[in-house]
């Protein structure tokens, strides 16, 4: 993967470069969902985080959980949240910008000092196309997207998942590079300079 896509990967639709990992254990719960369905996002999970070189944790000692899916039918089912406006500013706006947008995912990142992620909010609206989908799937794409802070552009044009011969769905071999190379403990948390995609496009060979 060359410099300019690793870039690509972390430049925002505004042009801002803004990368970020997490730099806390994970400490995964997922809302709405079948018990047997937890189970799948627990493993999707454990094998991203594993894959790059990062820890989980049974709780984190200021939230509690730090890694939260939620599905919803409809996003008013937001609003109706208790104390979810505590951990998403403006929720209301956010609401109405993603019914006026008809979306059917978002995320909301907060940030320790040094930048490392502190948590990563996932909202899922399970309509038609999300519906489509199967577990396992949403599991891993989700899990995929939240352990790094990549651009709002990163997957628009191409997931970060894809179909082994035998129809299986796994990460794509080189957005699993990326993760790993991101997490090399000689790369920092966080970078808001492109230059950081240089020093992590050269860092994807050697890990």
């Amino acid at each position: 993967m060359s410099p300019e896509t690793v870039e690509a990967l972390f430049t925002r639709g505004d042009g801002r470069y803004a990368f970020a990992r997490w730099g806390r254990p994970i400490v995964p719960v997922v809302f709405g969902v079948t018990e047997e369905s937890l189970g799948v996002f627990k493993g999707a999970c454990e094998a991203v985080v594993a894959m790059a070189g990062h820890k989980m944790a049974e709780t984190d000692p200021e939230l509690g959980a730090n890694f939260m899916i939620f599905f919803v039918q409809s996003w008013d089912e937001l609003a109706e949240t208790p104390n979810l406006d505590r951990l998403v500013p403006d929720l209301d706006g956010v609401v109405a910008r993603l019914q006026g947008s008809d979306a059917n995912q978002y995320r909301f990142f907060r940030f320790d000092p040094d930048g490392a992620i502190k948590a990563c909010l996932t909202f899922l609206r399970m309509d038609r196309d999300m519906q489509k989908q199967s577990a396992d799937v949403i599991a891993l794409g989700q899990i995929v997207q939240g352990i790094v802070l990549w651009s709002d552009q990163a997957f628009a044009a191409r997931s970060p998942l894809a179909l082994t011969p035998e129809g299986v769905t796994v990460l794509r071999p080189d957005v699993a590079d990326v993760i790993r190379a991101a997490y090399d403990p000689v790369m920092p948390v966080a970078a808001e300079d492109a230059s950081h995609a240089l020093r992590l496009a050269a860092r994807l060979g050697a890990v």
